[in-house]
C-alpha cells in the first residue's frame, strides 16, 4: 500500500516507480527520502532557545518524503499499536521494531506548506513542463 501526502503534490511518476521497484520485495517496506544537504542546528534549552546549542552530525541523517510503501496488515498493526505517538507511517513501522528501507528522493518532492512555497513550486512545474 502506497500512502501519501497531498502536500507533496510535485512526486512524479518516475519517483513513485522507483519506490515500488525498491520496495515490493522487501518485507518491511520503505519511504522516498533524501539525504538531508544541509547543517543541522539544535536549539538551546531554557530560558534562550533561540541560540544553537549545537551541531548534530548530518551523515546519517534523512527526510522522510512520501509516498510511503507497506503492506496493508502490517501498517493497519503498526498504525493501531503506535496510536498518536507517530508523525508518519514509517515511524509507526519503526515502533515495531522494523527498519524501512529509504528510497532515494528528490528535493523537488518537498510539502508545499508556506505562502513561498507556491512560487517555488510553479517554477517547478513550469521547467517541468518546458522540458517536455
Amino acid at each position: 500500500m502506497l500512502v501519501h501526502d497531498a502536500a507533496r503534490c510535485l512526486v512524479t511518476p518516475a519517483q513513485i516507480t522507483q519506490l515500488i521497484e525498491a520496495c515490493a520485495q522487501d518485507v518491511v517496506g520503505g519511504l522516498l527520502a533524501l539525504p538531508l544537504p544541509d547543517t543541522l542546528k539544535q536549539d538551546a534549552k531554557g530560558v534562550d532557545s533561540c541560540r544553537v546549542a549545537t551541531t548534530l552530525p548530518r551523515g546519517d541523517k534523512w527526510l522522510a518524503q512520501t509516498p510511503q510503501m507497506f503492506r496493508l496488515g502490517l501498517l493497519q498493526r503498526a498504525l493501531q499499536e503506535a496510536g498518536d505517538a507517530v508523525t508518519d507511517e514509517s515511524s509507526a513501522i519503526e515502533a515495531l521494531g522494523l527498519a524501512p528501507r529509504l528510497v532515494p528522493g528528490s528535493a523537488q518532492n518537498f510539502k508545499v506548506t508556506y505562502p513561498e512555497d507556491f512560487a517555488l513550486a510553479e517554477a517547478v512545474l513550469q521547467a517541468r513542463r518546458n522540458k517536455a
